[in-house]
């Protein structure tokens, strides 16, 4: 074809191009209009169009190219399936919602008794059973509080009880929490002066008592929930240093309400309430499986300090993350509990099921051991025994852009799909969304050969 004769057929085409009123008016497009919003789905229909006027698509394919690229809901965010096999993965969002969090959470979508009494018709506390269900769950609990994330915590609590005066830490637990926010810097934007003792690797109680005085807010004990010290190591107890006559506040990172015998290291809210803190601070979206919120359970009068505190209203939680947490704290086992607790062999034989399913399609699959992780600043160093789906490392793209979008890892040139992190339930969809892609890489090249 010379270049006239292009020139005219492109020409033709754009004369060809729908308007984009008429494509609108396709009544699968309007029926997308009234769930995701016409502004969503015009937008849509402009990138057909344009595909069409480039001659990528023919222009009477324009209407359908717009419905199969419709996004499923209004909002940017797309649900992944973690195979990456770090049960807590923050850029995934951490804790995936139980079933009952979730319920709860669409109960609370409309109109809420969030800070009502339906009985008397007067104002209640916001919140007040979520807080009940937090100070069930933890027996030495006086009272509990929620802001909207563990950082948040710490902040109202240097804030309320120690603006102007001293929080005394140990060296060692001057931590970066994550993103380039160091403990230190959140702490003094308070207010507050930080007192450091003891040494890197070693701090004693003698070390906190040395410096106690007039201007002593509180003593902060920080788990380092990010890394690990070991050798010649020593850290004050929190029995020590509630020893010393000044509140405790112990900041336990991960979210333990109680014990978990799966992770005997971790410290949990109840432990260090029994040891004599006086408040514990903690988040809600990482051991303890719910949303993201930061909890304050201890001493009546703290908390209470706390929450009447200008700065509380500022860092409140949603009815949603009310709701999710209630439900996390009084429903059954969350999701990450689970994956903490999933069954080796299990893991194993769902592996090889799926490999073996794979390989029957020609894709280079099959199963191996893999170590999972707890992630999301929790439990450092401590590993899970599983097993994974190994592939070629050419299908981690194309699986991390599919639908649904499945993400694994790429370690020593495989990628490799943890099923810890994977529920059960979602075998099925793993197993099609690798097919999909080794079906275009048989048809482009043979990298889903085995």
């Amino acid at each position: 074809m010379d270049r006239d004769t292009a020139t005219a057929t492109g020409a033709d085409a754009r004369r060809r191009l729908p308007r984009t009123d008429a494509v609108l008016a396709d009544p699968r497009l309007v029926e997308a209009a009234g769930r995701l919003g016409r502004a969503l789905v015009k937008s849509v229909v402009a990138r057909a169009l344009e595909r069409a006027r480039t001659g990528e698509i023919p222009p009477e394919a324009v209407a359908d190219t717009a419905v199969a690229t419709l996004p499923e809901t209004a909002g940017g965010l797309r649900p992944v399936v973690n195979a990456t096999g770090v049960l807590l993965h923050t850029n995934l969002g951490r804790a995936p919602l139980s079933r009952a969090a979730r319920e709860a959470v669409a109960a609370a979508c409309g109109p809420t008794d969030v800070e009502l009494d339906l009985a008397t018709g007067t104002r209640s506390r916001r919140g007040a059973s979520a807080v009940a269900a937090l100070v069930e769950a933890v027996p030495p609990a006086e009272a509990a509080h929620v802001v909207n994330n563990g950082a948040a915590a710490l902040v109202l609590a240097a804030t309320a009880l120690a603006a102007g005066k001293e929080i005394v830490v140990g060296r060692g637990e001057m931590v970066e929490i994550g993103d380039g926010f160091r403990l230190p810097d959140l702490l003094v934007s308070t207010g507050a002066r930080l007192r450091e003792v003891g040494t890197t690797n070693r701090t004693s109680a003698d070390d906190y008592a040395a410096v106690l005085g007039p201007d002593t807010g509180f003593v902060l004990k920080v788990h380092p929930s990010n890394f690990r010290i070991t050798g010649f190591t020593r850290s004050a107890s929190v029995a020590e240093l509630a020893r010393l006559g000044v509140p405790v506040v112990v900041d336990i990172g991960s979210g333990l309400l109680r014990p978990e015998p799966a992770l005997p290291d971790e410290p949990d809210a109840t432990g260090g309430l029994r040891a004599g803190a006086s408040l514990v601070t903690a988040s809600g979206d990482k051991l303890l499986g719910g949303p993201q919120c930061g909890l304050i359970l201890g001493r009546a009068d703290l908390v209470r300090r706390l929450s009447r505190h200008p700065l509380a209203r500022a860092l409140r939680v949603d009815k949603l993350t009310l709701a999710a947490l209630e439900a996390t704290v009084r429903g059954p086992a969350a999701p990450v509990r689970t994956m903490l607790h999933a069954d080796p062999r299990r893991l194993w034989a769902r592996a090889e099921h799926l490999a073996a399913e794979l390989r029957g399609t020609d894709v280079d699959a099959r199963a191996v051991d893999s170590e999972a992780a707890v992630g999301g600043g929790g439990a450092p160093g401590v590993t899970l025994p599983s097993a994974a789906v190994s592939l070629p490392a050419e299908y981690a793209p194309p699986l991390r852009r599919g639908t649904p979008a499945v993400l694994g890892r790429v370690e020593n040139g495989r990628c490799l799909l943890d099923l810890r992190t994977v529920p059960e339930e979602q075998d099925a969809a793993v197993a099609d969304a690798v097919r999909r892609v080794g079906k275009t890489a048989s048809n482009g090249s043979d990298t889903g050969r085995g």
